[in-house]
């Protein structure tokens, strides 16, 4: 609560007698006898005042006068007294028992599987993460707004209803005092106030006058002619329609146009206009009239007085604080809710309560969310009210849903989407049904909603349907779901006859859904549109699990099961004898006659909606499971059972499946297909196929086994194909014809085998969901979620999956990428049904060649024979009867016997498999009757009807004979196992029945036994024989393998050489060519008169266009590698400030040492001509014109494109400059040596620039203006001097080289600096420096991250990118003025002479060295420069000068380590004192002298020489890499190793450096002194040591994606904590979470959009600007997925690195699973990030998953 003061500035509008200070105000309210009639006086006066302004409100302005003037006052008048140390008292007593917190959308929630009692139970963050469910299976998901915490709900939790923070007794206080009673007195002021404030409340939120107030708000001043023209939200006009209407009404501009939009749609109105009444219904009338449209109405506009809009205002205001109240009493929350249910104060006969519910669908959205967190924070928060409340809603359900059903609003934000609040509390929706018959309304509001969606015949049509009319009906059917989730376990006579009567009102849905849209078969011509399909289907979804649950209730009791059968199969009969117009039909085969309706699918209207006999399918297994079937004749007699009625309709429904798999509907159009697939996929196959087969079956145990299938082959139109031969006239015909045989054999598979269903036989719930991932796994291994989604769900949206898994099937972890799978244990293969009833066709080819392939592997037969199914229950026992009559007999011979007459065209080896697959089970059924009961005792005689011969010709050989034939046909090759295991079936069927004759018939059967063991042993031979020919072949690949390697061994033997002084690069692409030159065991130092030889080959390289090859010359034309140059911040050691490196005023010269932006070039080492480059580069320009509208990956404009050959996105191209070899005579070497020490080498420096300096004088372009003759009076050397120790020639490029050298420098000259393309800029030499330099740093801490050797584990793309890079960066020097190199060298050498510093020049603290040496070393060469000829140093020159610049900037960079170095950690371990500890403290005494004892840093020499040794790898590793690629010396061999022994001493003996680095100072102490002291003199290095400014300390700290909580909930948490910096509203965010900086963002929201260089920017893409030079990851906390962000309007989805315990992220937390973090993953993610691919990632991204609706990235 607001502060209470003395301010009464607040009351400035008011007049009358009513006092200024809150205290007085309340004495004065307590004075009046009438306190409505005050109050409401009193809020006349003030409220108007408050809120003068809506066009442009002032919210904290107005909150604290409406505090000071009402609020405040108010509550003194209830309290008697201070009301912040009342409430405060009320706070601290106690804490409720329900949390009672109300979702917004997008928050988090959690749902224990364990313990909720359905999954609408759910947790907010605080409770779940105090709560025993969190070490629970819980369920993550966003909530879509609106839903309520159930913590201390007990009916809601099968266990811990309570979290720690709700328990009772947590805080110590006692179960009576858990939360406070009010005192007789306030209860008494509460009584008296809240009817007038809620009254009030009321009365302003249904106001619908536009001009006048109600009489008690009037006051005795005139109202003044202040109106406002206000625009209501609605759901029909899109956002750049309203802006568009109120620019051209108001003249509004774009913002502003904006700004009243998002105010309408985030509080559902805003006054867009003020004046007088009449402008204001100008203003109106002109909005209507822009917004009015053909397809969609006008805009919702209303004029209203400004004193309406005030009080409305403050309604909701009072409301807020109304509902804060009641969180701290019960007694509060009692007394508003007794009030609110009041009626005799009203002359409508409804209670406050009940007329805001019914005025719900005319308020805006903000007065909806304050009235529904009002009923939220008292109703739900006691429980005999929420009854109260809920009996309300009930009475007035059915207007309620009417009106919503005609609203526009979203469901969350209307009253009906409370009911889920009620209806899903237990023994609340057992009151509702009893008392108030709930199901009944419910299904009485569908049937009232409904009728306009009937046809003439009294059934659906949704032909032309609404579909948001029909998505808002499905949230009435929601409500039934929610009231039946629970199921009774008392039943009472009012609960089951109120439960009956909404049974039958349920039953006339279904009976208006029996046979709904027929179609018919189309003959001739295609249907011309396809007709709307997917209404019913979705209704059919929406009730899948209400049919379930109707069952499951009936099967609770056994009286009600048996009346609802009754009702159920009296409405089955009426459907069916509605029906009954076709005549009757008789008809034969075998000499058994039917008969039945003349009826053809193909040429008859049918239907798949069938309803009604499913759910009579569903209560007839429910009778059979519960064993109440036996008294099924008591309810329905044999006659009215009428069994093939009860068939008829869901066998057509197989047969049009049939039908329609052999192509005999396709001119019906995709509506038929698409209708076909639903019907048997896992979303409504329960309730749709499944039952279908289920009825079948019921007909096939009811029915004569002979009539039952005369009927099957009636309605599949088969009679004609098996009474005789067909002629083989039509091809097309024949195939349908066979199609349908195929079709109807597999049905009969499934009637006779499918009986894992509980009712059918005696399983479980889990054996059935055993089975079906038995059957998914023999498909292949799968993901835990692709096996959920092809599981059913129950109503609680479980698959039982969790449960049974671990029987089965051994879980198989993810690798760092992929998923982890599930695969099926050994064990289980056995119940391997190849005919099993949910596979798709697709799935049952897979699934059999998969098991086939298995079986031959292990080498066994491929025969697949059905599993032994389990027994039949006694209510289906007789469906086993079809497998051994005369008809299904005659079915199975007239296959086989065709199939042995080789009559192509009238049989196919699907059909003679399905057929030996039906013997199977015939034979395995009388198998185990034979085995359970005694033989005389069988009456299942399949093996003698099998056995059996007949007299016609057709039939004049038995199966057994016909199969023994067809083991001998060729085209049946792959069955020939099958048709032997069915011939041993019935060889061992044979000796069973022989069993009990066998004292007497021994003899007689000893032939056959005879011939049986003949048979066993042909089938022994064959087996032995298989495998003998799978050893022979083993042996064989064994040979071919060992030849193989001998062939290997010989020719390394014979190639010695090549293999020992090759490294071979570790995942080096295919493709890709041979990148590691050999190297030869010569002298391995780069530096200095020892320098070894240069090592190179000759390059004869293929272009990837135009595949020609060409060897790399400096005079041919120019080849080049594709390159992406990009700016980056992988090594910034400042993150999160602004990259200053950008800009046409910026210095690039010099890098500072926290390297907080640098310039990298990256290539994916594919090699093309120049040309062919540049025409590949305008064929794509040409084309990007030509298809404008087309969104390209990759921005022209910026120079990029897709390489040819690998699609990585690339702006440029490094021109390939082969390396020069440079010869040293060894013994010149020496010689100068000897001649040329540091201090010459600094004095020939000197003299060569000052002799510059002096021939430029007079045209004022002196390179070194710091440097004075003085400086060189004592020097001996002159000019010409520099030159006297060996020059050469300059190198030569060809005009195509020198070309692509300034068009790849000027492309980072752009991108780096971020500026138009300027080739003669004098910057564009320091660029191609810096991302030399940049580019080898990011290489070599690459590396060492990952562990890897310096050179031994470079790929070939990092390999040839990096070598063109620094040849590049060599030969630039050569297309740019010899003095502005000359300029840029002596300013680098000014930060190490400082003889040479000029102005600018920065302190040795402030500069990164490694870019120094780069530079220095690149663009020393222009020292050589002269007038009349070009040339450059000679090898030896060359060898000096690079010793001599690495050997100052070494030092140089040892300084600076020991500057920046901090005291000794206590917990350091000592170490013995060795000679470098010695000279490094030798070194550090030297620096405190220089320092004027500034550094005083008092530490042990071994410390300062780890410091110094660990400080300087990483700059020496750099260093090893760009002299190894600039002079081509091959590096010591221990560079190539992982190790790290021996590392440090080879990079020294490769730099030529002492071990011990400190020599170096002594080595040259007189040339070094007078530098170090200039050096540490410097002020701001002095500043740095005072603590004065801070520097970067080596080694530099290596940069790591941000450390990620293991738990994903914890994030969850952090997100929901998150508040945004710019916006006060409780509005859903989306936040952000950096994973370079770990600051969190408020995404995709107008809040956060910043202007960026004209530029609107998203508060993500504006963050990666200073973040991440453009390039960022982020983790999208809310949807759990990764963001890269690749520049303004470049970026991707990725998978976020959290797993759940299944191996698989969870996007969109679709499935909610707790997810944990990823190590793997996450390092994947860091390396794609140090690895500088994430523009490649985005582009790839892009390139594979085009997005046709543009995202919006940049206001990400």
């Amino acid at each position: 609560m607001a502060d209470g003061g003395d301010g009464a500035s607040g009351m400035a509008g008011m007049s009358g007698a009513a006092p200024r200070k809150p205290p007085e105000l309340a004495g004065w309210l307590d004075e009046k006898v009438d306190f409505r009639t005050a109050f409401f006086q009193h809020l006349a006066r003030v409220v108007p005042n408050i809120y003068l302004s809506e066009m442009d409100p002032l919210p904290e302005k107005e909150e604290a006068m409406a505090q000071m003037t009402i609020l405040y006052p108010l509550e003194w008048h209830l309290f008697g007294e201070d009301p912040n140390v009342c409430l405060e008292k009320l706070r601290q007593s106690g804490t409720a028992q329900l949390c009672g917190k109300v979702f917004k959308a997008g928050e988090t929630t959690y749902s224990c599987r364990d313990c909720a009692i359905d999954p609408t139970c759910v947790l907010c963050m605080d409770c779940f993460q105090n709560s025993i469910h969190k070490n629970h299976r819980y369920k993550m998901h966003s909530s879509t707004g609106g839903g309520f915490c159930d913590c201390g709900d007990t009916e809601a939790w099968k266990a811990g209803p309570l979290c720690t923070n709700h328990e009772r007794g947590a805080i110590g206080t006692t179960e009576e005092n858990s939360e406070c009673r009010l005192n007789e007195e306030l209860i008494a002021q509460a009584r008296k106030i809240f009817p007038s404030v809620i009254k009030y409340i009321v009365d302003m939120t249904v106001w619908e006058k536009e001009k006048e107030l109600p009489p008690e708000l009037m006051t005795s001043r005139e109202m003044i002619d202040k109106y406002y023209c206000v625009l209501y939200n609605d759901e029909h006009h899109s956002y750049d329609h309203v802006i568009y209407s109120l620019q051209k009404t108001l003249g509004s501009d774009v913002g502003e146009a904006q700004l009243f939009s998002t105010a309408v749609d985030k509080e559902g109105r805003k006054a867009v206009k003020m004046g007088s009444n009449v402008a204001c219904q100008e203003a109106k009338e002109e909005i209507e009239k822009h917004s009015n449209s053909v397809s969609q109405g006008p805009l919702n506009v209303k004029v209203l007085h400004a004193d309406i809009m005030a009080h409305q205002k403050f309604a909701l205001h009072l409301g807020t604080w109304l509902n804060k109240l009641m969180s701290y009493s019960s007694d509060f929350r009692q007394i508003f809710c007794q009030i609110c249910l009041k009626e005799e104060n009203y002359s409508e006969k409804t209670c406050p309560i009940s007329k805001l519910m019914l005025w719900d669908a005319k308020l805006y959205k903000g007065a909806r969310k304050i009235l529904h967190e009002l009923i939220f924070s008292s109703f739900f928060m006691e429980m005999d009210y929420k009854k109260c409340f809920a009996m309300e809603f009930v009475k007035h359900y059915k207007m309620l849903q009417k009106e919503y059903i005609s609203d526009d609003h979203e469901r969350q934000i209307s009253v009906t989407a409370l009911s889920v609040q009620m209806f899903t509390v237990p023994t609340l929706a057992r009151h509702l049904i009893e008392e108030q018959n709930v199901i009944t309304i419910i299904i009485e509001t569908l049937l009232e909603e409904l009728p306009k969606y009937l046809d003439k015949n009294g059934k659906f049509n949704f032909q032309g349907y609404n579909q948001e009319k029909i998505s808002r009906v499905y949230a009435v059917i929601c409500d039934l779901k929610y009231i039946l989730i629970s199921k009774p376990t008392v039943w009472t006579d009012k609960l089951r006859e109120q439960f009956l009567e909404g049974f039958r009102s349920f039953l006339k849905i279904l009976t208006c859904m029996q046979g709904m849209e027929e179609i018919r078969r189309q003959i001739g011509q295609h249907i011309e549109v396809d007709p709307d399909w997917e209404a019913a289907i979705a209704i059919q979804m929406q009730l899948k699990n209400i049919l379930l649950m109707f069952q499951e209730w009936c099967a609770c009791d056994e009286e009600l099961l048996l009346t609802a059968y009754k009702e159920c199969h009296a409405a089955v009969m009426r459907c069916s004898a509605s029906n009954c117009s076709w005549d009757k039909i008789v008809i034969h085969l075998c000499g058994h006659t039917l008969e039945s309706k003349r009826f053809k699918v193909s040429a008859d209207p049918v239907s798949i909606h069938l309803p009604l006999s499913r759910m009579l399918a569903g209560l007839h297994i429910q009778l059979s499971k519960t064993g109440v079937i036996s008294e099924l004749q008591e309810f329905v007699s044999s006659e009215e059972f009428q069994v093939q009625l009860l068939v008829e309709y869901p066998l057509r429904c197989l047969a049009l499946v049939a039908q329609v798999a052999a192509e005999m509907w396709r001119r019906n159009g995709l509506s038929l297909i698409s209708q076909m697939f639903y019907y048997q996929d896992v979303k409504c196959r329960e309730e749709m196929y499944d039952k279908d087969i289920i009825l079948l079956q019921i007909g096939a145990a009811y029915m004569d086994p002979n009539s039952f299938l005369l009927l099957l082959l009636q309605r599949y139109e088969l009679l004609d194909a098996f009474k005789k031969i067909m002629p083989a006239k039509d091809q097309d015909l024949n195939k349908q014809c066979n199609t349908l045989i195929e079709e109807m054999l597999q049905v009969l598979i499934y009637i006779v085998g499918e009986r894992y269903v509980p009712g059918v036989s005696h399983v479980t719930k889990d054996d059935v969901t055993i089975r079906e991932i038995i059957h998914l796994l023999c498909i292949e291994p799968m993901a835990h979620s692709a096996i959920a989604t092809s599981l059913p769900k129950d109503e609680n949206n479980e698959t039982g999956l969790e449960r049974v898994i671990h029987k089965v099937a051994i879980f198989k972890k993810p690798g760092v990428s992929g998923h982890g799978v599930y695969e099926l244990k050994d064990e289980c293969l056995k119940e391997f049904n190849m005919f099993f009833y949910h596979y798709t066709k697709t799935q049952h080819s897979k699934a059999e060649h998969m098991q086939k392939k298995r079986r031959v592997q292990e080498n066994r037969d491929e025969a697949l024979p059905p599993p032994p199914p389990p027994e039949f229950s006694a209510a289906f026992r007789n469906v086993v009867k079809i497998l051994n009559c005369d008809i299904m007999m005659h079915i199975l011979r007239t296959v086989l016997q065709r199939a042995l007459e080789l009559e192509s065209h009238l049989w196919t080896e699907a059909m003679v498999q399905m057929v030996l697959h039906l013997l199977a089970l015939g034979l395995l059924e009388e198998k185990q009757q034979l085995e359970k009961i005694p033989e005389e005792e069988v009456t299942f005689d399949f093996y003698h009807k099998a056995s059996r011969m007949g007299s016609s010709a057709l039939n004049a050989m038995n199966i057994v004979m016909i199969l023994e034939k067809l083991k001998g046909i060729q085209q049946l090759e792959s069955q020939k196992d099958m048709i032997n295991w069915v011939l041993q079936m019935f060889e061992r069927i044979k000796r069973l029945r022989e069993k009990s004759y066998l004292p007497t018939v021994a003899t007689a059967s000893g032939s056959e036994s005879t011939k049986a063991n003949e048979m066993q042993k042909h089938q022994d031979k064959e087996k032995a024989e298989r495998k003998r020919k799978a050893e022979a072949a083993r042996l064989h690949r064994q040979k071919i393998m060992a030849q193989m390697s001998a062939l290997q061994k010989n020719f390394i033997e014979s190639h010695k050489l090549l293999y020992e002084n090759t490294q071979e690069a570790p995942g080096r692409d295919l493709m890709e060519e041979e990148s590691t030159p050999p190297i030869i065991d010569y002298s391995r130092i780069a530096l200095g008169p020892k320098r070894g030889p240069c090592v190179t080959e000759k390059e004869v390289l293929t272009c990837i266009l135009c595949q020609e090859e060409q060897e790399v010359k400096l005079e041919c034309a120019a080849m080049v590698l594709s390159a992406c140059v990009q700016r980056s911040t992988a090594l910034t050691q400042c993150r999160g400030e602004m990259p200053k490196t950008s800009g046409d005023k910026s210095d690039p010269l010099f890098m500072n040492p926290d390297l907080s932006c640098g310039t990298h070039t990256g290539s994916c080492g594919h090699v093309m001509h120049a040309a062919c480059w540049q025409k590949y580069f305008e064929a794509i320009q040409l084309n990007s014109r030509q298809r404008l509208h087309v969104e390209q990956v990759f921005d022209l404009g910026n120079g990029e494109y897709l390489c040819p050959l690998c699609k990585s996105l690339c702006n440029t191209v490094i021109p390939m400059i082969p390396l020069q070899t440079q010869k040293i005579n060894s013994e010149d070497a020496d010689v100068v040596a000897q001649l040329f020490s540091l201090s010459k080498w600094i004095e020939i420096i000197m003299a060569r620039i000052s002799g510059y300096n002096k021939k430029n004088i007079k045209e004022e372009k002196q390179i070194a203006p710091s440097l004075h003759d003085k400086e060189m009076e004592d020097s001996s050397s002159e000019f010409h001097s520099i030159l006297s120790f060996g020059v050469q020639p300059l190198v030569k490029y060809s005009n195509s080289i020198k070309e692509m050298i300034v068009l790849f420098a000027t492309t980072v000259y752009r991108i780096g600096l971020k500026v138009a393309p300027d080739e003669t800029d004098p910057r564009v030499p320091m660029m191609t420096w810096s991302t030399c330099a940049f580019t080898i740093q990011c290489l070599e801490n690459l590396l060492e991250d990952e562990g890897k050797p310096l050179f031994g584990s470079l790929q070939n793309r990092q390999h040839s990118g990096l070598k063109a890079l620094v040849q590049f960066a060599a030969a630039q020097r050569t297309t740019s003025p010899q003095s502005l190199i000359q300029g840029h060298l002596v300013r680098l050498l000014g930060v190490l002479l400082p003889s040479l510093k000029v102005e600018d020049t920065p302190s040795l603290l402030d500069v990164d060295l490694f870019h120094v040496l780069v530079g220095a070393v690149l663009s020393f060469p222009s020292l050589y420069w002269e007038d009349s000829v070009d040339l450059q140093p000679s090898s030896i020159s060359s060898a000096c000068n690079h010793l001599y610049l690495f050997r100052l900037v070494t030092m140089a960079h040892i300084t600076q380590i020991v500057l920046s170095m901090t005291e000794c950690p206590a917990s350091a371990q000592v170490q013995d004192d060795s000679e470098e500890a010695h000279a490094a403290n030798a070194f550090c005494e030297e620096v405190y002298r220089y320092t004027s004892g500034c550094y005083s840093q008092r530490v042990p020499g071994w410390y300062l020489w780890e410091c110094i040794k660990k400080g300087i790898t990483s700059y020496l590793r750099c260093a090893a890499l760009f002299f190894h690629y600039l002079l081509g010396v091959p590096p010591p061999e221990e560079l190539l190793l992982a190790a790290e022994e021996g590392q440090f001493k080879a990079l020294c003996s490769y730099l030529s450096l002492p071990t011990n680095l400190c020599l170096l100072f002594q080595e040259h102490w007189d040339t070094v002194e007078p530098l170090l002291q200039r050096w540490c003199a410097d002020p701001a290095v002095l500043n740095v040591l005072k603590w004065k400014s801070v520097t970067v300390r080596y080694p530099r700290k290596r940069n790591k994606l941000i450390e990620l909580p293991e738990d994903y909930s914890c994030l969850l948490n952090q997100g929901s904590q998150f508040r945004c910096p710019r916006s006060s509203d409780d509005e859903p965010k989306y936040p952000m979470l950096c994973l370079f900086c770990g600051m969190m963002l408020c995404s995709q929201n107008t809040c956060c959009q910043n202007l960026i260089n004209g530029e609107e920017l998203g508060a993500c893409n504006s963050h990666a600007v200073h973040c991440g030079a453009g390039v960022c990851i982020f983790l999208k906390i809310r949807d759990c997925k990764i963001v890269l962000i690749g520049g303004k309007t470049r970026g991707c989805f990725y998978p976020a690195p959290y797993l759940d315990e299944y191996g698989e992220t969870d996007p969109n937390l679709s499935r909610g699973n707790p997810l944990h973090l990823c190590h793997g993953r996450y390092r994947k993610l860091h390396l794609l990030w140090q690895q500088h691919c994430i523009m490649e990632e985005i582009a790839r991204n892009q390139e594979t998953t085009p997005i046709f609706l543009g995202f919006n990235w940049n206001l990400l």
